[in-house]
């Protein structure tokens, strides 16, 4: 079915892929219906009354946005794990073997080449190496303080 392992690990990346965007695709969906609900406010002159009529749709509410934020977070996990795994899959090198008649035409072409000869050039003198760059000298806190210290220290004059 599959003849390498580079088209099997793209197919795997390919299916996590395809489920983490439709669980996202249905993560909106149901988002956007979740939405659009039309909400009514209960209203009573008894506060405990309105309390308790009110905490049930509530609690039913965050349940529903938990279960919407789990599912986007687990739609982008697969995402970008499906990314991932596309984008570090193995890369196949294809050799071409050149053919016998290709061979023996670059072999003719490459040997009147020999015979011609160029002018020699004079060879460019190499750049001048750049010094290294200075090495990074670290200051203990200590010393530091101990050479501020004594820089501010007024120095007896003669």
């Amino acid at each position: 079915m599959f003849k390498s392992l580079r088209e099997k690990i793209t197919l795997s990346g390919m299916a996590v892929l395809a489920v983490g965007v439709a669980l996202l695709i249905f993560t909106f969906i149901s988002a956007y219906g979740f939405l659009t609900q039309s909400l009514s406010i209960a209203t009573s002159e008894d506060l405990i009354q309105t309390f308790g009529e009110a905490l049930a749709p509530l609690i039913a509410t965050c349940v529903r946005l938990m279960y919407l934020g789990v599912m986007g977070w687990v739609g982008s996990l697969l995402t970008i794990r499906g990314v991932t795994i596309l984008v570090h899959a193995p890369k196949v090198e294809v050799v071409a073997v050149p053919s016998k008649a290709k061979v023996t035409q670059q072999k003719a072409a490459a040997a009147p080449q020999k015979v011609k000869s160029e002018p020699q050039k004079e060879p460019k003198p190499e750049p001048e190496s750049k010094p290294p760059e200075p090495e990074m000298v670290v200051i203990p806190p200590e010393q530091a303080a101990e050479q501020k210290a004594d820089s501010q220290q007024p120095q007896p004059s003669s």
